[in-house]
């Protein structure tokens, strides 16, 4: 592997591209016009515009960026996360062209990101999972009559799905045939299939993924947990690891489960497993996330373990040097998402030129971002300006010195997602560790605007 290209931008892009310059490989970045003077394109070693600003012409066209591989020669393709890094077909294309794709294979992809099936294989290594549906509801009469059966509340969740996307929530029959139709119309604009499931709806529960690395010589393990139940929408805010809730028996029950699960799906590559931690401490599978994860960085940070680089290593065909053993987790890690949004208007987008950008900076502190003073967030893609890091002893610690980075973090020209993270960090019941993922949802809906009062 001497040429990586990145099929992605942003943060994660620029992450890759650093990961292989450590490991002594050249890079090449693809770009939208839009994105001409984007972070990872003046990183990488080399860059090629690949379309118009509209991701279906740029990052999601499968032609123009084998021809990018083409032109300049690159023998290996990281997706990165979101775009086509889930995406079967792609991976295929990239194995019968001979290029290294670095994930899963896209037989593992296929079947994985299948959560149907997902499910079906987490029962065969007797991993807990949510009670649902057999398979793929094919209509509306079936999916009331398996909906009844279940019982009411119910999700409907699509079988490509990721991000929130074609996720809908029923609390009784009639209420089904509208959500039913929603998730399956979202389904099919953002996965190009409207295939949904049901599972039941789990009360106030708790996120919990779990990050693994396998090699193709059967060799897994799991870095942890991390705790991801403060979103809104279904869409992750702050990740915390260690998760502040779990004990150390459960922690390596449900990591067992993880890797018991992607072994037997001959897994060759860094994933991620998820659960629901339901009120009473019982965990269920949920899915398997068959790429890198934007969390990824508070797991790197927890064990010292370059997650990146592994899964770089691992696409090369070498043995894992790690064995469970030799995994420690020392300290407590936040990350808080800092997206260009509003959040005292429902979050709304907030595109534009950064008049200034000053990253929070010292001591135990992180910033992952592709962006800089006088950078224009399009507004084709996703709001995220930075994710911010912080590392402390241990809870009430990194908490201390998360309020320092936020307050430090300066950002101009845009609304951002800063003052929510100070509120959050102000809030009793995530002090207490009290809270499950409806959380935040409550807290709009009560019309709460996340500002701190003055002192």
């Amino acid at each position: 592997m001497k040429k990586v290209l990145i099929a992605n931008r942003g943060e994660i892009a620029v992450r890759i591209i650093r990961a292989c310059h450590d490991l002594g490989i050249k890079t090449v970045a693809v770009y939208s016009e839009v994105d001409s003077e984007a972070l990872h394109v003046l990183l990488a070693d080399e860059a090629v515009c690949i379309g118009k600003a509209p991701s279906s012409e740029s990052y999601l066209k499968i032609p123009n960026i084998l021809s990018a591989a083409e032109i300049t020669g690159a023998d290996a393709i990281h997706p990165g996360y979101g775009f086509l890094s889930e995406n079967s077909h792609f991976a295929s294309i990239c194995e019968t062209s001979g290029l290294t794709f670095i994930g899963p294979k896209s037989s593992t992809i296929a079947l994985l990101g299948d959560k149907a099936q997902a499910k079906a294989m987490a029962r065969k290594v007797k991993c807990p999972v949510i009670p649902g549906s057999e398979g793929i509801v094919e209509n509306i009469e079936t999916g009331i009559k398996e909906a009844k059966k279940i019982g009411f509340p119910v999700m409907i969740k699509a079988t490509q799905g990721g991000g929130g996307k074609g996720i809908r929530l029923a609390t009784d029959e009639k209420d089904f045939v509208r959500q039913f139709a929603a998730a399956r119309a979202e389904a099919e604009v953002s996965f190009n299939c409207p295939d949904v499931y049901l599972e039941k709806f789990i009360v106030n529960p708790r996120h919990i993924e779990f990050q693994i690395i396998g090699d193709s010589h059967g060799h897994y393990v799991h870095l942890g947990e991390r705790d991801c139940t403060i979103q809104r929408r279904r869409q992750k805010l702050i990740e915390e690891a260690p998760s502040p809730v779990l004990k150390p028996s459960m922690r390596k029950k449900m990591g067992e489960c993880a890797k018991a699960l992607v072994k037997s799906a001959g897994y060759h590559t860094v994933g991620t497993v998820e659960f629901l931690l339901d009120e009473e401490g019982h965990f269920y599978f949920m899915e398997v996330n068959t790429r890198v994860q934007v969390e990824h960085t508070i797991t790197e940070e927890l064990t010292g373990i370059d997650i990146i680089e592994q899964q770089i290593r691992m696409a090369r065909g070498e043995k894992l040097s790690l064995s469970q053993s030799d995994i420690e987790f020392k300290g407590h890690v936040f990350e808080f998402r800092i997206n260009a949004e509003d959040p005292s208007n429902n979050f709304c987008p907030s595109p534009g030129k950064l008049e200034y950008y000053i990253p929070a900076q010292g001591p135990h502190v992180r910033i992952d971002s592709a962006c800089y003073a006088g950078y224009r967030i399009p507004p084709n893609y996703d709001s995220m300006v930075a994710k911010l890091i912080v590392k402390g002893k241990d809870r009430e610690d990194a908490i201390a010195k998360s309020k320092r980075a936020l307050r430090e973090f300066h950002i101009g020209g845009v609304h951002s997602t800063i003052p929510f993270h100070q509120f959050m960090l102000e809030q009793e019941r995530f002090l207490e560790k009290e809270y499950p993922i409806s959380y935040i949802d409550e807290l709009i809906d009560e019309g709460c605007t996340f500002k701190l009062e003055p002192v």
